[in-house]
């Protein structure tokens, strides 16, 4: 058996099926792109679901794929196991109704022996118990040995999940030798044991299962077979464990060499750190790689776990600073040429990490302490368990994700609250959602939730703004009612309008109904099911059912949303182009007055980034560009290119908006018919609205005039409220600044001085407790750099001193206990005292053993607190 490099081997595989006549496909994003049941792609034949169910049709009958794959379950294992990995390759060949049994098994043993070489003598294989047809063409077909073929049950070599298609398969084994098994006559595969390794499974997809258990045959069966690429690896390198793998290994040495730790030294604990970190820099190398960003919530919270785990153990192992961004350059090296995406997106994917190690890093010390204490007072009460609001605490303020709390308390011989910790975690987005919910939206929502609104409405506002429609039905609340008067409001259902309901994030149209005898004023435009329902508030006369009504939609405001609604199109390719085509639109919202548009992005944007976005938006106007509008077949949109957001919520067929050269995307909204009608663009603010969620707010034409007006109305009066004009206002701003600088510094040198009379008093008035000098002062309006300032002069001066001080602004109270250094030998802690004294005011707090402060809600309670030091003392 040759030792074949695992880049050699994926080449070797994908090699043989084209000559086969498989048609070879680049791996599917680690994102599936229509299966909501999966979080991330963890199977090689997960990709593949529409072809194998008939859904769609597949580029060729017969394919091959090496697929990234990520899988989570046991991620408590990885580091502590030679072999278990979050990340994995998959190797496959695939038939969907081409070729079946005979060929799969005959391709796949002229695999083994003649391209990879595999030794004869070390394969067994197995086949499920009732597949004749499998057993007799490793028997009499390939001409394998009888005894190394094992008939397995159900559990082992049938594969279906639920209803559907599913089948029998055949798994290869590859003997590793009797010192690796239980020592029984009768080991072979099937046992537990480590002797048999199963490296490929062949998947014979040839029944259907319903829902009472009945099994059909299909009428094209279908090939699926998967081994493992690592696993491969392992076996035809000689090696035990998939961290010796040549490509996984060049990763773990160079976690070795930054840590300066020795690997397979003996120590087990640093063993499980290099390697948890090599497992978990592929896996976040080849996430980010696809468009996933560290967040909250789905796979992005799968991300941000990975990329904090292998954070903390390079604290264990002693690695200073950042270096994750670092290493990951050792991923793309080694798998940049199978998966050249890497190297394109490297800047990316390392800014991407360097970020959210920075964010953690700023806290993890904190948390780390505080798990610490936790862990020691659980101790001392002689508790295994940490309270869930502890965790959630954790969680919230500190960023350790849950599994993380669960793994460093396991190694205290503890654990994590999960159910209480799942309460609060609730209650949290039950706060969140009780504040995003707008409760005229949901009186909206039950006032019509059970009313028939009838037959769908004809839009013809693409076309026109001027049309007739008949009324369907008037309601109020959730009541039909007859007639619309005078004064009044309700609801109004028309067969046919040119009024926009509001979708998308548009903005509905505005306008007037009519007849001869009525005129009302259309406040607002809603859609459900394809009906669109008018809110109309009569002006004069009365409309009832059945009547023809004529409608007219405000000019003004129609062509106002237009502009923002191709500006917004024009600034997200812009986007792309600034920082990357991993911006993607999260949400939007286009009215006549402005726009906004929220983006996938990890960082906040710099001020050369948003000139040149402008500039790029800008520039694309004044080329006057036409827009156009298509529908076409989903897969036909998907062929140009163009960009669809929100793909569910798409039918077979798509309306495509087309400014010139610059941008496509999917979109149901109204636009300009020229770039240029648009103006000009200006931005007003980049935000963050959540995490890896950016968000920008724009005006353009004539709300841009607007802002201009604004802005020369705030320079005027300020200009007037300075005593000079407008062009005079940046020398007297920095008139004023110099004059307010030198008036910091007298009243700084005012509170020195001040402090040091109340220094020379407070040592006056020190209490000696167990030969410790106590020094306790409130002070006014002082912020609570200033008292550290004071508590560092006294320690230069003085031994055994004990401060307390107390900051008061308003009704707030700041504590602050620092200790002489020489306190500190003799075992007194600042951030333990700290806690009992600002309880003692009714708040909390801690820090460090030298200097701790924490905050106060009773200014009142002061003295108690200086009481509760003395009683310390």
């Amino acid at each position: 058996m040759e030792k074949m490099g695992l880049n050699e081997i994926r080449q070797a595989f994908q090699s043989f099926y084209e000559s086969k006549g498989h048609y070879k496909r680049k791996s599917f994003s680690l994102i599936p792109e229509k299966d909501k049941s999966l979080l991330l792609i963890n199977s090689g034949m997960a990709p593949l679901k529409p072809y194998f169910a008939g859904l769609e049709t597949p580029p060729s009958k017969r394919m091959t794929t090496c697929q990234k794959c990520i899988r989570t379950g046991d991620i408590e294992n990885v580091g502590y196991t030679s072999r278990h990995g979050t990340f994995f390759e998959m190797l496959g060949s695939f038939s969907f109704g081409d070729y079946f049994k005979k060929e799969s098994i005959t391709w796949g043993w002229e695999l083994m022996t003649q391209v990879l070489k595999l030794p004869e003598d070390r394969l067994w294989v197995s086949v499920y118990e009732e597949d004749d047809e499998a057993y007799d063409i490793w028997k009499n077909v390939i001409g394998f040995p009888e005894e190394r073929i094992v008939r397995l049950g159900k559990d082992d070599n049938f594969w279906e999940i639920g209803t559907g298609p599913c089948g029998p398969c055949s798994e290869i084994y590859y003997d590793r030798g009797e010192e690796y098994g239980c020592g029984k006559e009768d080991c072979r595969p099937g046992c537990d044991c480590d002797r048999y390794i199963e490296f490929w499974n062949h998947v014979f997809t040839q029944f259907s299962r319903d829902e009472n258990g009945n099994y059909s045959d299909l009428a094209h069966p279908n090939i699926d077979t998967g081994m493992g690429l690592e696993r491969i690896a392992t076996i035809m390198q000689g090696v035990d464990s998939i961290f010796d793998v040549d490509t996984v290994r060049y990763i773990l040495d160079s976690v070795v060499e930054r840590s300066g730790v020795a690997y397979k030294s003996g120590k087990a604990d640093t063993d499980v750190s290099i390697r948890i970190i090599t497992d978990h820099l592929r896996s976040m190398t080849f996430m980010i790689g696809d468009g996933i960003i560290p967040s909250n919530e789905g796979r992005g919270y799968v991300l941000r776990r990975l990329l904090r785990r292998a954070a903390r153990h390079g604290k264990l192992l002693g690695i200073q600073g950042s270096f994750l961004s670092d290493l990951c350059a050792k991923v793309i090296e080694i798998s940049g040429n199978a998966y050249p995406e890497l190297k394109e997106k490297e800047d990316y994917i390392k800014k991407v990490i360097a970020i959210e190690e920075s964010k953690f890093s700023s806290t993890i010390d904190q948390g780390m302490s505080i798990i610490e204490d936790y862990v020691s007072q659980m101790k001392a009460e002689h508790k295994t368990l940490l309270e869930g609001e502890k965790v959630f605490k954790l969680h919230d303020t500190y960023g350790f994700p849950l599994e993380l709390t669960q793994e460093i308390l396991q190694e205290q011989g503890c654990e994590a609250d999960v159910e209480g910790f799942k309460k609060h975690m609730e209650h949290q987005k039950e706060l969140a959602r009780a504040a995003q919910k707008s409760k005229e939206d949901a009186g909206w929502e039950e006032a019509n939730a059970d009313l028939d609104l009838g037959e769908r409405t004809t839009f013809t506002g693409y076309e026109t703004l001027s049309d007739t429609g008949t009324v369907t039905l008037l309601f109020a609340g959730k009541n039909p009612i007859d007639e619309l008067k005078e004064g009044d409001t309700c609801m109004v259902v028309l067969n046919r309008t040119p009024f926009y309901a509001e979708s998308g994030g548009q903005a509905c149209d505005r306008g007037t109904i009519s007849t001869d005898a009525f005129e009302g004023e259309v406040l607002d435009v809603s859609k459900k099911q394809n009906v669109f329902v008018h809110k109309v508030k009569a002006v004069s006369g009365t409309l009832r059912r059945d009547e023809t009504v004529h409608c007219q939609v405000d000019l003004e405001n129609r062509n106002h949303t237009a502009r923002n609604h191709t500006a917004t199109h024009l600034l997200h390719a812009a986007l792309r182009q600034v920082l990357g085509e991993h911006v993607q639109q999260a949400g939007s919202s286009v009215a006549a007055d402005s726009l906004r548009f929220d983006f996938t992005h990890f960082e906040a944007m710099t001020k050369d980034e948003l000139l040149k976005t402008e500039a790029i938006v800008n520039h694309q106007i004044s080329r006057f560009l036409d827009v156009s509008t298509r529908e076409m077949p989903i897969k036909e949109a998907e062929k140009e290119g163009a960009i669809g957001l929100f793909s569910d919520k798409y039918g077979d067929t798509v309306r495509v908006v087309s400014i010139g050269d610059c941008s496509k995307e999917l979109c149901g909204g109204t636009h300009v018919a020229n770039s240029g009608q648009i103006g000009v663009f200006r931005l007003l603010s980049e935000s963050g609205v959540a995490s890896g969620v950016r968000r920008i707010e724009a005006i353009t034409g004539a709300s841009v005039l607007k802002k201009l007006e604004e802005n020369e109305r705030i320079l005027s009066e300020t200009a007037e409220l300075l005593k000079t004009n407008s062009s005079g206002l940046v020398n007297r701003a920095v008139g004023l600044t110099e004059e307010i600088r030198a008036l910091k510094k007298e009243v700084e040198e005012f509170k020195k001085n001040a402090m040091g009379s109340a220094l020379d008093q407070m040592f006056a008035e020190a209490k000696t407790i167990n030969g410790v000098t106590l020094l306790t002062r409130s002070f006014k309006d002082y912020a609570i750099d200033d008292l550290r300032k004071l508590s560092d002069d006294v320690k230069k001066e003085h031994k055994n001193t004990a401060m307390v001080f107390a900051a008061q602004n308003g009704s707030k109270v700041t504590f602050l206990v620092s200790l002489t250094d020489d306190l500190l030998d003799q075992g007194y802690h600042a951030g333990k005292m700290i806690k009992q004294i600002a309880a003692a005011a009714g708040g909390g707090g801690g820090g460090k053993a030298d200097m701790a402060q924490a905050g106060a809600k009773d200014p009142s309670k002061i003295p108690d607190a200086f009481a509760m030091a003395e009683t310390l003392l």
